[in-house]
């Protein structure tokens, strides 16, 4: 990104939202991805992921310098002592692509969102570099994947033969009655939705192998447990109708117990990432036609809802929950007087 410039106008809370928020979750992923440079045989991957991290760390030295001109407070985000470089391995090297494309759409859902909702020229621009260096890198990932035989393709339907248009309301059946095939859309949304939670089983499991805290260690096996389930009622549905479902990756994560990261950090990170399955699961009901994916994912949205607050009382009785940018109290203060 170019130098900043010099701005009379002061950041609006969509801003100051966007940029704390991009700043934090940097600073985990500097942290993340040192440590996975630390174990890494692949030179192809080695390269990516080395990618992926001076993109990181350029992104929170951009913010940083536009805190320091604003007066705005750096936040803590994640630091050195949130990372244990020295600790063994705890993935493989193939890993390494899976959770980066699982990040990856983390950002793009974030930097996407921004752009419009971005008044100052100098803000928009960087959140419109920023999304466009993180397309620059999923689509790397991709091709890596897909060189390396990793990737597992969304499942191929038959190209329709002529346009047609819905003649009947049971196209909305789902739990009786004639029940209509998955249409692209639907199956489009159940597959990112199950290659999201592949990854985040995971990586539960791994946080659930090395964690210390016992109330978080249990917190995280609960989390492995309900993804779990999530990935077979999802897949079942794409069976259903005699569609694949890519495979686990449970066998990527190595027998360590030795913890590489913090659990404040652990535990952030899969609140952070639930929170993007709200939006994963919030995105295919409004995408499909059929009763039952409507209740398949308002139980999700259920699901995570809850589990997201569980892990965020965590946080907060552990002292972990930086407080982002708020408005004024007016109540707060008129008690006062």
């Amino acid at each position: 990104m170019d130098t900043i410039k010099a701005f009379n106008e002061k950041l609006t809370s969509a801003e100051m939202g966007k940029l704390w928020t991009t700043y934090s979750g940097n600073t985990l992923a500097k942290c993340i991805l040192s440590y996975y440079l630390q174990h890494i045989d692949d030179q192809d991957i080695k390269r990516v992921v080395e990618n992926a991290l001076n993109l990181s760390e350029a992104l929170v030295e951009n913010i940083k310098e536009i805190f320091i001109q604003e007066n705005f407070p750096i936040p803590m985000g994640f630091m050195d002592e949130d990372v244990n470089l020295g600790a063994p391995r705890l993935f493989s090297d193939e890993f390494y692509l899976h959770y980066l494309k699982y990040t990856s759409k983390a950002g793009m859902s974030i930097y996407s969102m921004a752009i419009p909702i971005m008044t100052r020229e100098d803000i928009r621009d960087f959140f419109i570099n920023t999304l466009n260096s993180t397309v620059n890198l999923i689509t790397e990932v991709n091709n890596l994947l897909m060189a390396k035989g990793f990737y597992i393709k969304p499942p191929q339907i038959p190209t329709p033969e002529k346009v047609d248009f819905i003649k009947k309301q049971n196209y909305l059946n789902g739990f009786f009655g004639d029940i209509r095939p998955l249409h692209a859309l639907e199956i489009a949304h159940l597959y990112d939705i199950i290659e999201n939670n592949l990854t985040s089983k995971a990586l539960l499991i791994s946080f659930s192998q090395v964690a210390e805290n016992e109330t978080i260690r249990e917190f995280f096996i609960r989390g492995k447990e309900m993804t779990n389930k999530h990935i077979e009622i999802s897949s079942q549905q794409l069976h259903k109708e005699n569609l694949p479902s890519p495979p686990l990756l449970d066998h990527l994560v190595s027998e360590s117990t030795i913890s590489p990261f913090s659990d404040k950090l652990m535990l952030a990170h899969k609140i952070e990432m639930f929170s993007m399955k709200i939006r994963s699961a919030g995105n295919g009901a409004s995408l499909n036609g059929r009763r039952d994916l409507v209740g398949m994912y308002a139980k999700f949205l259920t699901d995570i809802g809850l589990y997201v607050q569980d892990g965020a009382n965590i946080m907060i009785d552990q002292g972990w929950m930086e407080q982002p940018p708020k408005a004024i109290d007016r109540d707060n203060l008129a008690s006062k007087k």
